[in-house]
């Protein structure tokens, strides 16, 4: 599970941001996994911060998350407020890709930490099969297949870095996808 490889990469104290957190389980599973953190989820959709919200009841977290409204292009939040950023499945929504990742530099403290991961176009064209076999409802396969095809691959993700301030991440690509990390300078 993402979750998982987030906190093995570090991201487990503080506060963290999750750049759209949908309906939010990403971020709770990661507070379910760490000790003394706090959560922010940055939303577009009021929907999904409502669904989020309800969510956050189930887990007994509300003390520990507060999701904002707001696009991640304009990150509401100061310089060097984060200890650690991550992000699941949102990276090929972005229409400015490069603004974003500016926005995650600016808001992480030296020594902060980002986790993004995502689909990737070019993955084995089997997992890709299997993924649209599986899709349930069967009405989300069309979402599916905009999404892959929306998606970056290694390469391009790897030279897009190379436009903002966090030209020292590693691009690991995945059977499903890639995960980009890295830490900001101190």
């Amino acid at each position: 599970m993402e979750t998982d490889l987030i906190v093995k990469f570090g991201i487990q104290h503080g506060l963290a941001l999750e750049v759209g957190p949908g309906p939010g389980y990403q971020g709770l599973e990661w507070l379910k996994k760490t000790t003394g953190t706090q959560l922010k989820g940055l939303e577009i959709s009021p929907a999904m911060i409502q669904i989020a919200a309800r969510n956050v009841q189930t887990y007994e977290f509300a003390d520990r998350v507060q999701y904002v409204k707001g696009d991640a292009q304009a990150m509401p939040f100061d310089d060097n407020f984060l200890d650690g950023v991550f992000t699941n499945g949102s990276l090929h929504e972005w229409s400015q890709p490069q603004k974003i990742l500016k926005g995650i530099y600016r808001v992480l403290k030296p020594g902060g930490r980002y986790f993004i991961s995502d689909l990737r176009r070019d993955m084995n064209m089997l997992v890709e099969w299997f993924m649209k076999l599986v899709a349930q409802p069967k009405e989300i396969k069309p979402g599916l297949i905009t999404s892959i095809n929306a998606a970056y691959t290694p390469e391009e993700i790897t030279a897009l870095l190379r436009e903002t301030a966090l030209r020292g991440a590693a691009v690991a690509p995945s059977p499903m996808g890639l995960v980009i990390t890295g830490e900001k300078n101190a």
